[in-house]
C-alpha cells in the first residue's frame, strides 16, 4: 500500500523534464502547423521529435492575407481529422489544456495580441516567424515575457541548416546569404514577412554586434549590407525575381566557403523547441532576435531614404 502511494507521488511531481509535453497551436494557416503537427504526433515519421504532442489548437487567421484566408479552415481541419487535435474557440481556452504552445499565425501583425493570452496564462511559447511586424511590437513582447517572468523565444528553421556547418571557417571575416524575399503588403516592416529566412542565416553566421546598414532595393532583388563593430561585413540578397533557393559563403583568413544546403531542418528546429519547453532556457536569446529587427528596421529606414547608410536604433 505504502509503495503504492510512493508511485503515486512521484507521478503527481514528475518533473516537466520528464513528461511528454501537451501543446498548444494558435493559428492553423500556415503549412508549418501541420507540418510540426505531424512530426510532433507521428512516432513512425522519420522526422520524428519526441517528447511533447500537439492536443490542441485555435485557428485564428486574418482575412485580408489570402495565404491565411485560404489555409486556415483546411489545415485545421487536416489536424483535427488526422492528428485528433481539439480545436478551440479561444487563446485562453487553448493554455488551460496545454503545458507550452507554439504560435504559429502567419501574420506577424497579430502576434503580439496573440502572445498577450499566452503570457498572461503563464505558459512558454516558440513565436514563429516573423516574431512580429515591426521592431516596436516585438520589443513589447520581449517586455511584457519579463514582466510576466515567461520565457519564449523566435526562429527560423535556417538556422539549424547543414550550410551553417558547412561554411564555417578560422578567423572569419565577413559573409554573404541569400533565399526567397517576398513582400506582403500587410507588413510595414516588409523583410519580416519572408526575408526574415536569409537574414536569421547571415546571424547565425555572424552573431551580433551590427551597428549599421544600407540597403539597395528594386522591385526584383534587396540587397542589405550591414557593418558590424569589429569591422566585418555582413550581406544579404532577398531574391524576388529568378532562381531562388538559400545558401551562405563566408570568408576567413585561409578559406572561403560555400553551401546551398539551406533546408530541411524543421525536426532539428523542433528538437531545440521541445528540449525548451521541458527546460525554459531559449536556445536564441532574447537580446539575439531583437537585434534581427533592428536590422531589419534600419534596412526599411535605408530603403526609404535612398539607400543611405542607417545604424541601428
Amino acid at each position: 500500500m505504502q509503495l503504492r502511494f510512493l508511485l503515486l507521488l512521484s507521478m503527481l511531481v514528475l518533473p516537466l523534464q520528464a513528461q511528454v509535453i501537451k501543446v498548444g497551436i494558435i493559428g492553423t494557416d500556415t503549412s508549418h502547423a501541420l507540418v510540426f503537427t505531424r512530426i510532433l504526433n507521428d512516432p513512425s515519421n522519420p522526422d520524428h521529435v519526441p517528447g511533447a504532442k500537439v492536443v490542441a489548437a485555435f485557428k485564428g487567421g486574418s482575412p485580408d492575407i489570402e495565404n491565411s484566408r485560404d489555409r486556415v479552415d483546411k489545415i485545421g481541419a487536416e489536424i483535427h481529422e488526422k492528428w485528433g487535435v481539439e480545436l478551440v474557440d479561444d487563446i485562453p481556452t487553448l493554455c488551460s489544456k496545454v503545458d507550452a504552445v507554439l504560435l504559429e499565425s502567419v501574420d506577424g501583425r497579430v502576434h503580439l495580441e496573440q502572445v498577450k493570452q499566452v503570457f498572461a496564462a503563464g505558459k512558454r511559447v516558440f513565436i514563429d516567424k516573423p516574431l512580429a511586424a515591426s521592431l516596436e511590437d516585438a520589443r513589447e513582447i520581449a517586455r511584457l515575457g519579463k514582466q510576466h517572468n515567461v520565457p519564449w523565444f523566435s526562429s527560423s528553421s535556417l538556422r539549424y541548416v547543414d550550410a551553417v556547418e558547412e561554411t564555417k571557417v578560422e578567423g572569419m571575416k565577413g559573409a554573404i546569404t541569400w533565399g526567397p524575399a517576398s513582400i506582403h503588403p500587410t507588413h510595414h516592416l516588409d523583410l519580416s514577412w519572408y526575408a526574415i529566412h536569409p537574414i536569421e542565416l547571415l546571424y547565425t553566421i555572424m552573431g551580433t554586434g551590427c551597428v549599421s546598414v544600407h540597403r539597395t532595393y528594386t522591385k526584383e532583388a534587396d540587397v542589405i549590407v550591414g557593418l558590424w563593430d569589429d569591422g566585418r561585413i555582413g550581406t544579404v540578397r532577398g531574391i524576388r525575381d529568378g532562381k531562388n533557393g538559400y545558401g551562405a559563403m563566408v570568408f576567413g583568413d585561409d578559406a572561403i566557403k560555400y553551401s546551398d544546403k539551406a533546408g530541411g531542418a524543421y525536426s532539428r528546429l523542433l528538437t531545440r523547441v521541445v528540449d525548451f519547453f521541458k527546460t525554459g532556457k531559449p536556445p536564441v536569446p532574447n537580446d539575439v532576435t531583437l537585434e534581427i529587427f533592428a536590422f531589419m528596421d534600419a534596412a526599411l529606414r535605408s530603403k526609404d531614404r535612398g539607400g543611405d547608410v542607417v545604424k541601428l536604433r
